[in-house]
């Protein structure tokens, strides 16, 4: 049967009305979870910039690049921060202090990678950078192709003084249980393919890459209390000390300490 042109007009309308409500029920369901979640913390996460472990003398120098996650929102204490359980982990393994560098912000996006790199002393040469990303490009809907052109440009520089590199990628935003449905399976959907692009760009431009979707994420998903601190958004400490157990295996093979990776993990080029 041949539709007329009043029918296809009628139901291009309808489509219209449909997506525009779509659209009005998400930008609904993304305010009430700004609600839920707030700001318990405000927008500074605990100082852990320091020598950790200074007995073991000669330290490695440890950069931690990227957003909320990287800077260690939601831990109580210096020490339960991404940065202070990696470097303390870092120097159980090696015998060797770590001297923690933090350039990540709260609320960062990928695109402000190169300003917190800019923020580094010229002589600055860290051995091995953590760069955590991607949760606010989803949530700003940052298209994914411009989202890893910014994260491989970074990856770059780091590459080209001579620093390891290890990429966390974005986690699943649908471990977030504050944000309703269908909001949440959407941001899920989103953040897993932004993970996926960020993982290949990541070992292309020579980093070791670590899917804390896989990796970390069902202990988010299955024991959300334990994980997630008082705004059910950031990790709590014990969300942070998972989730440095789970990069530390690409931290130590990007320093040239360990060759067997686990299950999650790819090399550079891999």
């Amino acid at each position: 049967m041949r539709r007329t042109s009043s029918t296809i007009a009628v139901a291009a309308a309808g489509a219209l009305a449909g997506a525009g409500a779509v659209r009005l029920l998400l930008h609904r369901q993304a305010a009430i979870a700004r609600a839920l979640i707030g700001k318990p913390y405000g927008e500074t996460a605990p100082d852990a910039d320091r020598t950790w472990k200074k007995k073991y003398g000669a330290p490695i120098e440890l950069l931690l690049v990227g957003d909320s996650i990287a800077a260690g929102l939601g831990a109580d204490r210096p020490q339960d921060t991404l940065g202070g359980r990696l470097a303390r982990g870092l120097a159980k393994e090696s015998h060797r202090a770590v001297r923690l560098r933090t350039v990540a912000r709260v609320g960062a996006e990928s695109s402000m990678l190169g300003g917190q790199l800019a923020l580094l002393p010229p002589a600055y040469r860290p051995d091995v950078a953590v760069i955590v990303v991607g949760g606010n490009d989803v949530t700003h809907r940052v298209p994914v192709a411009e989202s890893v052109q910014h994260l491989e440009a970074a990856v770059a520089e780091l590459r080209a003084h001579g620093a390891g590199v290890v990429v966390g990628t974005c986690p699943d935003l649908g471990a977030l249980t504050p944000v309703p449905q269908p909001l949440r399976a959407l941001g899920s959907r989103a953040s897993r393919q932004l993970a996926i692009a960020q993982e290949a760009a990541a070992v292309r431009a020579g980093a070791h890459a670590v899917s804390l979707a896989q990796v970390v994420g069902p202990f988010f998903i299955t024991n959300p209390d334990e994980m997630f601190s008082l705004d059910r958004f950031h990790p709590s400490g014990v969300g942070y000390k998972r989730t440095a157990k789970a990069l530390l295996p690409s931290v130590l093979a990007a320093l040239g300490l360990r060759d067997e990776l686990p299950y999650g993990h790819r090399r550079p080029g891999a």
